[in-house]
């Protein structure tokens, strides 16, 4: 489906939608090699429930608010623009590129998309722990794993990749239960290995969480029985935010992890190029075990793979004008003129 630009609407050589840290990164660097480009941001960040941000090299513990604060900042500092708000349509335009539309009915163009929208997490459905999501409850050992060492941890196993979970956060405590909950028993070599790392298996269904004073202190099984722990480990689907590239023809691909199918992601090349020409795709919505560093270097390489397609485009028109104002043979002569000049050295 193709569209016009309605008068009044700005165009940019690039939009990001989504302000994250994709986002910002492929903003930074896009606005860096001199392109327009703005940012749409809904200013709902997958990490917003943490309370730090690890691993990223140089910005250890910094809070996801502080960095996405810092993020804006750079951008805008070189020129971008981050506007607050939700796309919910995208389409191309007869004349080339993409208009997109707002919540509030205001409309951008684009030459060219860079979607960053991330994914959502989605968690089991046992009472308290959304509500604890991003403090106790944890998916992710390099993220959080420091921060509940040697504590007591429960695995909440909701699938066949439970056993590694627990094998896994057995690094950071030596006090791991393994929660069977709702997964399928494991197997004799699974249990061999569980019971070489010291890993207690407690059978049944976790029913909720025990919090004491604002602190996840234990789960309670089905039966009423309370097993002590003070992080619980979960396995989300991860379902990348996708809306915006479905309209564009872009359907998410589910992707799959020994047996289990962990979520859905919209498929790409390295450089984040999906099959629409023209849009780009970053971060969790595409790679869905980006940690934040890795989300802000997929930003990187993929608005550098955008400039370089806005460059052959520009040298595409600019070689057309060339030829419009020059025939074949005043190119000719305008060749042997310069040669000629070269010949005695002028």
């Amino acid at each position: 489906m193709t569209a016009a630009l309605a008068d009044g609407e700005r165009r940019y050589d690039v939009v990001v939608v989504g302000g994250g840290a994709a986002g910002l990164s492929g903003a930074l660097t896009l606005a860096r090699a001199r392109r327009s480009v703005l940012v749409i941001d809904a200013g709902r960040p997958r990490n917003a429930p943490a309370s730090h941000v690890h691993n990223y090299l140089a910005r250890e513990a910094v809070t996801p608010s502080q960095l996405l604060a810092v993020g804006r900042t750079e951008v805008t500092g070189y020129g971008g623009e981050i506007a607050e708000g939700n796309v919910v349509s995208a389409e191309r335009l007869a004349a080339g590129g993409f208009r997109l539309v707002l919540e509030d009915g205001s409309a951008v163009a684009a030459g060219r998309l860079l979607v960053t929208t991330g994914l959502i997490d989605e968690l089991p459905e046992v009472p308290g722990v959304a509500e604890r999501w991003g403090r106790e409850v944890l998916h992710c050992p390099y993220c959080h794993g420091w921060e509940v060492r040697d504590q007591p941890i429960g695995i909440l196993a909701t699938g066949p990749l439970a056993v590694h979970q627990a094998l896994m956060w057995r690094q950071w405590s030596r006090e791991v239960t393994l929660l069977l909950h709702t997964a399928p028993e494991p197997g004799d070599d699974e249990y061999e290995q569980l019971a070489a790392r010291d890993i207690n298996v407690v059978d049944g269904r976790v029913s909720g969480l025990k919090v004491t004073g604002d602190r996840l202190t234990g789960v309670t099984l089905a039966g009423g029985r309370v097993i002590p722990c003070e992080a619980v480990v979960v396995a989300p689907r991860f379902t990348a935010r996708a809306d915006i590239l479905t309209s564009l023809g872009l359907e998410p691909v589910e992707q799959e992890m020994a047996g289990q199918v962990i979520g859905s992601y919209i498929a790409s090349d390295p450089s984040g190029a999906t099959r629409v020409p023209g849009v780009w795709a970053a971060g969790n919505v595409t790679t869905l075990t980006d940690t934040v560093i890795g989300a802000a270097a997929a930003g990187v390489r993929a608005a550098a793979a955008v400039n370089a397609d806005l460059i052959a485009e520009d040298t595409r028109r600019a070689v057309a004008a060339r030829r419009s104002c020059f025939s074949p043979q005043m190119e000719r002569e305008v060749c042997a003129r310069v040669l000629g000049d070269r010949r005695h050295g002028l």
